[in-house]
């Protein structure tokens, strides 16, 4: 009888342990679950973040000018201060999106000191995502429009180098994931030191 009673007793314990086995992997599977579930919401919330942050946001397209060449350069001298020159320049769009930036024709003015010497038409155009659209514009400026003994123009023809100022404002559109569109605008404000005796640009700065 007393076999029996110590038999039942071993055979109860193992039950026990099974069924403590039982619950202990069933817990540790939950666990499993649930720390993967945690995992998958987080890498989704950096994917997000990223794709928020990096890809939808707009930035602003830069506008500088490119290489600059002059066919006609004609000076006058210190005493009697005059220029005619015909410029060629290629017009730099650099597209920073990763959307096309479709723009709108619009003018670039060049001037010396404030007094616009000449200006020429950008036409309207498109840059491709994470791309640099290069318009080839000609363009005639003169000293007309100053005073006819500008005492300025006289020290820099005097120097050898004529500096003048471009700047243009291109408006237009930058198109994400094809359905959405965001307006930005982009300004171009150029500083030019043409090298009279080289006929070429001895500096240029353009911010």
């Amino acid at each position: 009888m007393a076999e029996k009673t110590d038999q039942q007793a071993i055979n109860e314990q193992a039950r026990s342990d099974e069924e403590s086995c039982g619950v202990e992997s069933k817990e540790l599977r939950r666990k499993k679950r649930i720390k993967c579930i945690v995992s998958c919401i987080i890498s989704q919330i950096i994917q997000t973040l990223i794709f928020t942050l990096i890809v939808m946001r707009v930035r602003t397209p830069k506008v500088r000018l490119g290489t600059v060449t002059f066919p006609n350069l004609v000076t006058g001298t210190q005493l009697i201060p005059y220029f005619d020159l015909t410029m060629m320049a290629q017009i730099k769009v650099k597209n920073r999106n990763f959307g096309p930036y479709k723009f709108e024709s619009t003018n670039a003015t060049f001037s010396f000191q404030g007094v616009t010497v000449g200006h020429v038409l950008i036409p309207e155009g498109k840059a491709g995502f994470l791309s640099t659209e290069k318009v080839s514009v000609t363009l005639n400026m003169s000293s007309n429009a100053l005073p006819r003994f500008n005492g300025s123009l006289g020290s820099e023809l005097g120097a050898g180098v004529l500096t003048l100022n471009g700047q243009a404002k291109l408006s237009g559109k930058v198109t994400l994931m094809l359905i959405i569109k965001k307006k930005k605008s982009a300004q171009m404000n150029c500083t030019l030191a043409i090298n009279l005796s080289a006929k070429a640009i001895q500096d240029l700065n353009c911010m």
